[in-house]
């Protein structure tokens, strides 16, 4: 594995709830991290089919662009009564014409494909949250680092807090969804810490003890 030399990084990504979280989890590294909106950077297409190919697609624009080591991260939501639908287009199912997005739109669109296939158990509900970060240099290598959380799709949408599809996610384990979770209780993983319960937070994990030398 290529050492992460030096403190200073990007963050290539312009999803201000996924900066909150890097941010949160970089805090104890003592990382010079700066994310790609903040270097003005555009956002590059997304044209892979896996969330490998579409974060190095990010991760390496920003890293050519700077010069420097980029992290980013490519997650999606997995519904097995769906074949794994939306996978790498979770966010593209929130997209509205204007460009924007509308997640309660986007949780209402899942919800509908599985009342249509007939998954209204508990049992039939089954999902996951995927995150894949990709570190990447300018010289275009890169190393990967795959974070999974196993859990349910409920209905109605429980919570306010987190991003995305949050509200209608119950991790296994658990009583509340991501959306009735504090940032800290969802993915407020610490070097040190055994488990990190959100996807990205178990990815970062792999990766801060793979190049940041965490415990």
């Amino acid at each position: 594995m290529r050492a992460l030399e030096g403190k200073r990084i990007v963050v290539a990504s312009h999803n201000a709830g996924k900066l909150r979280e890097f941010a949160d989890l970089m805090g104890p590294f003592g990382l010079e991290a700066k994310s790609a909106k903040e270097y003005g950077l555009p956002e590059p297409d997304e044209t892979g089919t896996t969330f490998e190919e579409n974060a190095y697609i990010k991760a390496f624009a920003a890293a050519n662009a700077t010069g420097l080591p980029a992290l980013s991260d490519d997650s999606g939501l997995v519904i097995d009564a769906l074949d794994g639908q939306p996978g790498v287009y979770t966010a593209n199912w929130a997209e509205l014409p204007d460009g924007t997005r509308d997640f309660g739109m986007a949780m209402q669109r899942a919800e509908v494909a599985m009342q249509e296939v007939g998954a209204t158990e508990p049992a039939q509900r089954t999902g996951r949250f995927v995150a894949v970060i990709c570190l990447a240099w300018p010289d275009g290598e890169a190393e990967y680092f795959r974070g999974e959380a196993e859990g349910t799709l409920v209905w109605p949408p429980r919570g306010e807090s987190g991003f995305g599809y949050d509200p209608v996610f119950l991790p296994e384990g658990h009583m509340r969804t991501f959306g009735e979770m504090t940032a800290e209780e969802k993915h407020g993983w610490k070097p040190g810490q055994a488990q990190a319960l959100s996807h990205r937070a178990r990815a970062f994990q792999k990766f801060a003890r793979a190049k940041l030398g965490s415990a």
